[in-house]
């Protein structure tokens, strides 16, 4: 259950990351140079191949919301 909670919390920060783009137009490397992190990182993080760290998490949370 806790397996599925951190899934479905990763998955609505992709989402969030997503709209947050759609929004202001915003492609992923000036997203990446904001965040400062590499455009590779940021296409882990949306893709969902990888999850962000907690310091990721926190920075790409404060960003987009």
């Amino acid at each position: 259950m806790e397996e599925f909670r951190m899934a479905e919390q990763f998955s609505t920060l992709a989402e969030e990351i997503i709209n947050y783009q759609k929004k202001n137009d915003m492609p992923d490397t000036q997203l990446a140079f904001n965040l400062r992190i590499t455009v590779e990182r940021l296409h882990d993080i949306k893709s969902m191949e990888s999850e962000p760290t907690p310091e990721e998490k926190k920075l790409i949370e404060d960003f987009v919301r």
